[in-house]
């Protein structure tokens, strides 16, 4: 059995005619940019996430960036985030101009440690970017008690969890600014790139709407310094289908994580915690093991594909050593780096496939 380890055409077939319809509405309709699709679209998932206003832009660190930028962070700022979620969050930030500074995360749920957070804020401490990793939400209550106590910010990294909600309420709804990713693998993924910055604030709205595209205001005229990130109609009218669907696509994902889950039970291998009173949408299926090298080769050899989230520290890698964190600064971040290992997991895998994959890495354990 080859298995991928993403495999976005299951759910394309199951939603060929919707998509092929909207796709065909577009390039009939003369406007392929910032037209009626993207503003219907940012309504749509404005009101699904339960948020006034949505900024469709081209990437998910392009969300992030914008974001930043908004809230007028730049040279000799420092962002406090986490250095287990790869490299786009920093990657933002550097755009900037502005530092990050990393904390841990917590050993259960491998998201910020909101305690890690409160020892971390300084004078120069101007925004805090928890990432909502794996699927599901950070410690949003306790980072806004810290974070909002002194005034910060909270600019809220959703790529990985949209659909998730805290005490029934979705993510990105928390911070001043929530910034979605709509990259193919995740929750609600295009045929493409794209991203989305959400936002209760109809200024800061305005202020996304003129810096996504070189400062104009609805004329050509630079109000202020912008740059050209903008969501295209044609994702814009796949993503509007999709996300018509994506209750349906996380129950699936669900589904699946509980026969790991269930497959898994007594093997070795751990799963990421819980955070209390979340609900978890599995964008990816995490495992934790000390055999990740010899599950890798076994799943190799079963031609199952896998993936990492993530192998290392962004500290420790040749960009951003200059920032001056070393091994061992930060012990659970670089643990979790360690052992981490990432299985197939997307809507219309099949129970068989699960089962497959299972039985394969309870071999090596």
């Amino acid at each position: 059995m080859k298995l991928s380890y993403f495999d976005y055409r299951p759910e394309y077939r199951r939603l060929q005619v919707e998509i092929d319809a909207a796709i065909r509405r577009v390039l009939e309709s003369g406007q392929l940019v910032l037209g009626p699709e993207v503003s219907a679209f940012e309504r749509e998932c404005a009101a699904s996430l339960g948020v006034a206003e949505a900024v469709g832009v081209n990437s998910g660190t392009d969300a992030l960036t914008l974001a930043l930028r908004t809230l007028r962070i730049g040279p000799g700022d420092e962002v406090i985030t986490v250095a287990n979620a790869g490299v786009a969050p920093i990657a933002a930030i550097r755009a900037t101009g502005a530092v990050p500074r990393f904390v841990d995360v917590r050993s259960d749920t491998l998201l910020m440690d909101p305690m890690a957070l409160s020892a971390a804020i300084t004078p120069r401490t101007r925004c805090v970017m928890p990432v909502h990793l794996y699927g599901q939400p950070a410690d949003l209550e306790a980072i806004l008690e810290v974070a909002e106590g002194r005034g910060i910010p909270v600019v809220e990294d959703c790529a990985q969890a949209q659909g998730a909600t805290l005490r029934g309420r979705a993510v990105g709804s928390f911070g001043r600014i929530g910034c979605l990713s709509f990259y193919p693998t995740k929750t609600l993924g295009a045929f493409g790139d794209g991203g989305l910055c959400v936002t209760d604030d109809p200024e800061l709205a305005e202020q996304l709407r003129m810096r996504r595209m070189y400062g104009f205001r609805g004329d050509r005229h630079a109000h202020c310094e912008g740059v050209n990130t903008r969501l295209d109609e044609l994702q814009a009218a796949i993503l509007r289908i999709k996300l018509q669907h994506l209750d349906e696509s996380i129950a699936q994902r669900r589904a699946l994580a509980d026969r790991y889950a269930a497959g898994l039970a007594g093997s070795g291998v751990e799963l990421p915690g819980r955070t209390p009173k979340a609900t978890h949408v599995h964008h990816l299926q995490v495992i934790r093991t000390a055999e990740r090298a010899r599950i890798i080769e076994a799943l190799g050899k079963a031609g199952i594909g896998h993936g990492i989230h993530y192998e290392e520290p962004v500290y420790v890698m040749e960009a951003y050593r200059s920032l001056g964190y070393h091994e061992a600064g930060l012990p659970v971040t670089e643990q979790a780096c360690r052992s981490v290992l990432s299985l197939p997991i997307w809507p219309g895998m099949r129970d068989e496939q699960v089962d497959r994959v299972v039985e394969v890495v309870r071999c090596c354990c």
